[in-house]
């Protein structure tokens, strides 16, 4: 496949902690069928800690969205149905010794960069939190 292919994944799952597991192992075959597989670890701990998020701190629907740029970037972000900004990432340091709150934290210790913006899907107010990672 071209190096500057583009495409663009999404999945959307129920507020449900197993979905968490579902978004894992289906990023895993996304990198893979993609050749991307040098990126699998990290962009699973990334996609983790989003979906969880997501899942814990809301009561609707969430989604997993991965795409690749054709600059070669792979972008991962969680959608929720909560529009209240994430609260700002623990420094790592700090967050290691947390009982909660490490998710961001980690987010930002491993991506290039990340961010949030208001967002909507099926006619509920929400967020997309996102992260990228080089894919070369």
């Amino acid at each position: 496949m071209p190096e500057t292919e583009t495409w663009d994944y999404t999945l959307y799952i129920p507020n449900d902690l197993r979905a968490v597991t579902v978004c894992r192992r289906t990023l895993r075959v996304i990198l893979a069928m993609h050749e991307l597989t040098a990126l699998a670890d990290t962009a699973e701990l990334l996609a983790t800690e989003l979906v969880s998020n997501a899942v814990r701190h809301t009561k609707g629907p969430a989604a997993l969205r991965v795409r690749r740029s054709a600059e070669g970037l792979v972008w991962i972000g969680a959608w929720d149905t909560d529009p209240e900004p994430p609260e700002p990432p623990v420094p790592l340091g700090r967050a290691l010794e947390a009982e909660e709150g490490r998710g961001l934290g980690l987010v930002v210790a491993c991506a290039e960069y990340w961010g949030w913006q208001p967002s909507a899907r099926f006619g509920d107010r929400g967020k997309y939190v996102w992260c990228e990672l080089p894919a070369c």
